[in-house]
């Protein structure tokens, strides 16, 4: 009879614990699974609107809607953007984040931040206009003036002011250019080349700071020497001179057929 009564208050104690441990379990099911869940939103996320363009007096109340918060990390200045609106943020436009989250967003300046002025003096103008895009600066008019660098730049200027390299400047600037027009502003005689062997005729025009032009070969009318320069363009004579600018050319008719090598 006692050793019954052991046997089933042994059996009871083991119902006892199953039914505590039962309960635990349940207990920290109902904990994670529901309760912890339904105070922090788990699993339920939101989509980052696209905030880009947008201004400051904007954000708050649209992020307010979306039960999202906006934070101002950086600004910057960007050509053809409204002041005090959006450039960028994150989280990107699309994630998915929890509720309250903050997003950081940099902001379009009002006035361009101040850089220095590159050289762009004794380069060509393509080359200038890859140095400005690099300094986020704007190619404005190019003048073309008499001087023997050809497309090279002269002088460069901001709103009418010579700006040197170095000096300060706005951002998004346009930047106008002075270029030389590969001819001179000195005037000189045309040198007279009628009569004269090809060889000399070429040196004394390169040697006044001239270029040879067309050379065109063709049968002396009077048997002239094969070389001899029959004709010229701009004409000159010994009695009436004509003016001519250093740089320009001299186009020339030469006795005899055309050689192998053209003259340079």
């Amino acid at each position: 009879m006692s050793g019954f009564l052991k046997a089933q208050t042994l059996g009871d104690l083991f119902k006892h614990l199953f039914i505590m441990a039962a309960i635990v379990l349940l207990l920290l099911f109902l904990f994670f699974f529901v309760y912890l869940p339904s105070t922090t939103n788990h699993g339920e996320t939101i989509s980052v609107p696209n905030l880009a363009g947008m201004s400051v007096e904007e954000l708050e109340d649209f992020l307010a809607d979306k039960d999202l918060r906006f934070y101002v990390s950086d600004s910057t200045y960007e050509q053809g953007k409204q002041p005090f609106t959006v450039i960028t943020q994150e989280p990107k436009a699309g994630e998915k984040v929890k509720e309250g989250r903050k997003i950081y967003v940099s902001i379009n300046m009002k006035n361009p931040p101040l850089i220095k002025m590159p050289k762009l003096i004794e380069g060509s103008v393509k080359n200038a206009e890859m140095i400005l895009k690099s300094y986020d600066l704007n190619l404005g008019d190019i003048k073309y003036v008499p001087d023997l660098a050809e497309n090279s730049i002269l002088r460069q200027f901001v709103n009418g002011r010579e700006i040197k390299p170095g000096e300060p400047v706005a951002k998004g600037s346009r930047i106008d250019l002075e270029v030389g027009n590969g001819l001179g502003n000195t005037e000189l005689e045309v040198p007279l080349l009628v009569g004269m062997p090809v060889d000399e005729a070429t040196m004394l025009v390169t040697g006044q700071g001239l270029q040879i032009g067309s050379v065109i070969y063709m049968e002396g009318p009077n048997g002239e020497p094969n070389g001899t320069v029959l004709k010229q363009r701009p004409t000159t004579t010994d009695s009436v001179k004509t003016m001519i600018r250093t740089g320009q050319f001299i186009d020339i008719w030469v006795a005899g057929p055309q050689p192998v090598t053209p003259i340079q």
